[in-house]
């Protein structure tokens, strides 16, 4: 059936109240099938007193469809943090019958930040070629004199002078950081396996940065090639993976999982393209340190937002203008001694973007 390929819960409630239709989805969202929805009342399974039963009322009185925003759902059984966009329309040829289509907040909030890390990926650009004009060049000559100065004064100023040079080379490392943001040429895409990208950057960090991190892989073996390009998936990956193992510190318990599945996805734009292709696969990086602090959460890609004493609050903006130039989602779930960053992207094949059939998911866990 038609409803059944919709990746939103719907529903058809009777005059009775009863639930006489779901779709997959909803059968997913209510945690029961359709045959025992349909035995059922809605009140059943919604709280106590919802907006959703005035909503169906108002429906069924007017026969004109209403829209009502952030509805908390929350309950035990359907789950915390249960908030949905509610579409309630009457059924044409059954008068009480009333179709209800829920929207879950999480999938639009992913839009709606993802929306928000590319507004402040294109703020940091064009101060990126602003700075580098403007600031680079005098900088140099800054430079030039505090190296002249040095070889003419005495052994106790020479410090100073120093200070003056690494100074200003400090700064100018920190604007060609930026300017990585003002490199707008399209991304060169092409299939890529995920699973080597990152075996080899889990490589490096136990070679290094995350040593004294366990590594756990959870994947799925049969998913599809990702339509990106690979550099720039090991620069994604690798900043996410030090930023997990920086987190850790030297907890003797740390532990970075690396996940890949397959989620039905949702559609945007490819930057650059006018063509919305899906994002079907997702792929993980989960930690276990003190997590990121409630307050910083929004704002954690956003340019110079960092928790790091000496960090430049880039690398996360990196990340979000990158999978975002691919098309992608990039978000971040934490609590304490739970940190998830979870990326979208869109499949490949034969050289192309594509929204594949769910491959069966068969997980491989590897730990070392």
């Amino acid at each position: 059936m038609v409803l059944n390929a919709i990746q939103h819960p719907v529903i058809m409630v009777d005059g009775e109240g009863k639930v006489c239709f779901a779709n997959w989805e909803a059968e997913s969202f209510f945690a029961a099938s359709a045959a025992h929805l349909s035995r059922h009342l809605l009140s059943d399974f919604i709280p106590f007193g919802s907006p959703l039963l005035q909503l169906i009322e108002q429906v069924r009185t007017r026969r004109a469809a209403v829209n009502e925003y952030r509805v908390d759902l929350s309950s035990p059984r359907l789950g915390s943090e249960k908030l949905v966009d509610l579409y309630v329309a009457p059924v044409a040829g059954l008068p009480d019958n009333v179709v209800v289509v829920f929207q879950e907040r999480s999938m639009a909030d992913k839009i709606d930040r993802q929306l928000t890390h590319r507004a402040a990926a294109r703020s940091v650009t064009g101060l990126a070629s602003m700075l580098a004009h403007e600031i680079k060049n005098p900088l140099s000559g800054i430079r030039g004199a505090a190296q002249l100065l040095e070889m003419s004064v005495g052994d106790e100023d020479r410090a100073l002078t120093r200070l003056i040079r690494d100074e200003t080379d400090r700064i100018v490392s920190l604007v060609d950081r930026m300017e990585i943001f003002s490199d707008e040429r399209p991304v060169d895409r092409a299939p890529v396996n995920i699973h080597s990208v990152l075996d080899h950057i889990k490589a490096v960090a136990k070679a290094g940065f995350a040593r004294n991190v366990r590594f756990v892989e959870l994947y799925d073996p049969s998913l599809p090639p990702v339509f990106a390009n690979r550099d720039q998936l090991v620069q994604v990956f690798l900043n996410l993976v030090k930023n997990a193992a920086e987190a850790i510190g030297d907890e003797p318990d740390g532990e970075i999982i690396l996940t890949t599945a397959y989620r039905p996805g949702i559609k945007l734009a490819v930057a650059g393209t006018r063509e919305k292709v899906s994002l079907p696969l997702e792929f993980c990086v989960h930690d276990n340190g003190p997590g990121v602090p409630t307050d910083l959460l929004p704002h954690l890609f956003d340019p110079f937002i960092t928790t790091k004493t000496n960090g430049s609050g880039l690398g996360l903006a990196l990340v979000a203008k990158i999978v975002g130039g691919h098309g992608g989602i990039v978000e971040c779930d934490s609590q304490a001694r739970k940190t998830t960053f979870r990326i979208l992207m869109p499949a490949s094949r034969d050289g192309r973007p594509v929204d594949p059939a769910p491959p069966a998911a068969v997980a491989t866990g590897q730990e070392d």
